[in-house]
């Protein structure tokens, strides 16, 4: 990097590979703090040498470095760095996949950080039409957001998930969503919105008619009956129960409102309250036959 009166010019180029060089030498010998140092003056070099990509890919090193060092939050600022350098570059599969990286790692310390990673890698995928790539990075949104219980978000998220589905004529997973939705909606209070969600798939080809949709019909009969026992027997079926483990944990929680107490029917309740004096006034019926006597 020295210049002098031969050499007016900094050599960025090969200033960046003996630092390069360096981060290896430091991280073998698990000096992560230096090796994270040699990553980001290796990144500076490139930057000036006005190569981008391999810019981005020594910030991408420097981040995971601070990964091993427990500085997560700070790695994953790093990672997002390099991705905006990717996409700068003209790279963006690269790009998406670094903001995948972050959001794994980040994902348990920070879940809200993470779906902001997932959803931006998510965009970029879509913007490059790779639409299952993006489908698998808002799957992974839109569980974290209803372990965050941020249900609002989450009924968002899987409607955009279950759109791409449908734009893709993945149709069975379009009614997996469709369960995923009701039930999200139903955990809101919003009756309503889940009905809708169901009246809108009957224009998927073969939801109608799919045990999916009588399971969610049945679902919603019990929820507006405030017959607990009905949500549990449907939120107990295995297409219920072996959904994604967040969706599944959202099916065996559902609590009706109004305590649950399962309603009779009207005509039930008439021959209830009819059972004993119907008894009693058949008994009087046997009791005047006698009442003269045997002869």
């Amino acid at each position: 990097l020295k210049t002098g009166f031969l050499k007016w010019k900094p050599d960025y180029d090969s200033a960046a590979t003996e630092y390069g060089k360096a981060a290896v030498a430091f991280k073998n010998a698990k000096q992560f703090d230096q090796a994270r140092e040699a990553c980001l003056r290796e990144a500076e070099a490139h930057e000036n040498n006005k190569a981008l990509f391999h810019a981005a890919k020594a910030y991408e090193q420097a981040g995971m470095m601070l990964k091993e060092m427990q500085r997560l939050p700070e790695a994953v600022q790093l990672i997002e760095k390099a991705s905006m350098m990717y996409l700068e570059n003209g790279t963006p599969d690269t790009a998406a996949i670094a903001l995948e990286r972050a959001g794994k790692l980040i994902e348990n310390v920070s879940p809200e950080k993470a779906v902001q990673l997932y959803q931006q890698a998510a965009s970029v995928f879509e913007n490059e039409e790779r639409l299952r790539q993006a489908l698998e990075m808002l799957g992974k949104a839109s569980r974290l957001l209803v372990r965050g219980r941020r249900l609002d978000e989450a009924a968002l998220s899987l409607q955009k998930e279950k759109s791409i589905y449908k734009e893709i004529e993945n149709y069975p997973t379009c009614y997996k969503k469709t369960i995923a939705q009701v039930l999200v909606h139903l955990h809101r209070n919003d009756y309503v919105a889940a009905e809708r969600c169901v009246r809108e798939s009957y224009s998927i080809p073969g939801f109608n008619g799919s045990e999916d949709c009588a399971a969610l019909e049945q679902l919603l009969e019990g929820y507006d009956q405030q017959d607990q026992d009905q949500v549990s027997e449907v939120c107990n079926l295995p297409l219920f129960k072996y959904m994604d483990n967040d969706y599944a944990k959202l099916g065996l929680t559902l609590v009706v409102p109004g305590g649950g107490i399962k309603k009779k029917s009207p005509n039930a309740a008439q021959d209830k309250a009819r059972g004993p004096a119907g008894v009693g006034s058949h008994a009087d019926e046997e009791e005047d036959e006698y009442s003269g006597g045997l002869c």
